[in-house]
């Protein structure tokens, strides 16, 4: 369960901003390079003044001394520059929740806590990764309550970066084996009840989320809404990238997989 009355930090967006990008489930990995490429497009070239990466921007994260090498090392660099140019705020995933703050530091990004309420343009707007609220997947909530733990955390953290890029390549591979053996029906949802109430404590009209890559928008008991952003991945099948932009106009879908931002 997510906790019962979770703190509600609140980003107050700069008056200079007229446009604020959000994405989430990137799923950066080095056996995706066309997704990387049309990550690191939007995030270089994106008219917005600020980009929220609402969680799973990586398909993994084994700690930050990983960000001196290799693929890990091409994704700082752009996100380096990606700092250089506009505001970045980073919201942990389920996927790469071990993201600390030397790497943050080193980019420029400012850490989002889950969840945070977003004030612009005259909204609240409620933000998280999503999966604390997939309630009714009891098995992963008792997981994300261990991995979540300094405890765990720390006993990973100590282990060489090779052996902790072994157990992750492990834990990957049996996730999306699990997956691919569930029909869709199976796979949980955001509990609108649980996401409803989040809405109220935050007085906050709409909640925005991705994790479920299920791109949608949801009315919640009480008049609130739900906004869900998809996935990426330009590397099978038809490409796929859905974010979001927010601006004095209201919110905006930006298909990023049909037509530049």
């Amino acid at each position: 369960m997510p906790a019962d009355a979770p703190a509600f930090p609140l980003l107050q967006a700069d008056p200079a901003w007229r446009r604020i990008d959000l994405l989430s489930d990137v799923h950066l990995h080095a056996d995706l390079p066309r997704t990387f490429a049309a990550w690191r497009e939007h995030l270089l070239g994106t008219p917005a003044d600020a980009v929220l990466m609402l969680g799973d921007l990586f398909e993994v994260w084994v700690g930050d001394d990983a960000r001196h090498f290799g693929f890990e090392r091409e994704c700082l660099q752009v996100l380096r520059e990606a700092g250089r140019r506009r505001w970045l705020g980073f919201l942990p995933g389920n996927r790469d929740f071990l993201v600390g703050d030397e790497l943050l530091a080193d980019a420029g990004i400012v850490r989002l806590a889950d969840p945070t309420v977003l004030q612009a343009f005259g909204t609240r707007w409620l933000l998280t990764h999503g999966d604390a609220l997939c309630l009714a997947d009891t098995d992963y909530q008792r997981f994300r309550a261990q991995v979540r733990g300094a405890e765990w955390q720390a006993r990973f953290l100590a282990q060489p970066l090779a052996e902790r890029q072994r157990q992750a390549r492990a834990m990957r591979d049996a996730s999306q084996t699990h997956q691919a053996a569930l029909p869709s029906e199976r796979w949980s949802d955001v509990d609108d009840e649980a996401a409803a109430a989040w809405l109220r404590r935050a007085a906050a009209a709409a909640m925005i989320h991705g994790h479920t890559h299920r791109p949608a928008v949801h009315a919640l008991p009480g008049g609130g809404v739900r906004h869900v952003m998809s996935d990426w991945d330009f590397d099978h099948g038809p490409p796929r990238a859905r974010a979001l932009r927010l601006s004095g106009d209201g919110l905006a879908v930006l298909d990023l997989a049909a037509a530049p931002a």
